[in-house]
């Protein structure tokens, strides 16, 4: 099978990669959705932050306590080196966005919209390299092997949203033994 190079910007690849990696940690696909989805959202936020795109993080977020009044979180869950705000819901557990729960739904739809015809052949190649990984190796090398699969794009301002090239070999390539 000949593998494909998908032009894609880094934001959904981020969020399917943590969706991919929650649900090898033992979520459900529903909560592993909003999980991704929010952690690569305050990824997004940091890098803003450090492009100039968006102002200073408010003082708990300088590396105080995080902050509790009105969020919505109940608990917060490790996941690629980011502190995921998350809460217990009649349908499970759902990231949370100020005091609002993901919706599983629109994750999908999101992931769909960007990756269209493709999101089944990325997500099974990520699926196969996370696989590859006990669970607990893996939330600790879940950061460094995106680092080395995201989409390559310029630097700084000029690289904010572009797309570029995430290939599926190389994802397969960085599992242990190949």
């Amino acid at each position: 099978m000949a593998e494909k190079v998908v032009m894609i910007n880094r934001a959904p690849v981020l969020a399917l990669w943590g969706a991919v990696v929650a649900e090898r940690m033992g979520f459900e696909r529903d909560e592993a959705l909003t999980l991704g989805k929010a952690m690569a959202g305050l990824n997004a936020q940091a890098k803003g932050r450090a492009l100039g795109i968006f102002g200073p993080p408010k003082a708990p977020e300088r590396g105080g306590p995080p902050k509790k009044t009105g969020l919505g979180e109940e608990f917060w869950i490790d996941l690629c080196g980011r502190r995921v705000p998350a809460k217990s819901t009649e349908d499970g557990v759902r990231a949370v966005i100020k005091d609002q729960a993901i919706e599983p739904a629109r994750v999908e739809k999101y992931l769909q919209s960007k990756f269209k015809d493709d999101l089944e052949a990325v997500r099974g190649a990520m699926e196969e390299l996370a696989a590859a990984f006990e669970p607990e190796e893996l939330c600790v090398a879940a950061y460094g092997l995106y680092e080395q699969f995201r989409p390559q794009i310029p630097r700084g301002k000029s690289g904010w949203g572009r797309a570029g090239g995430l290939d599926l070999a190389l994802i397969r390539s960085l599992a242990p033994g190949q």
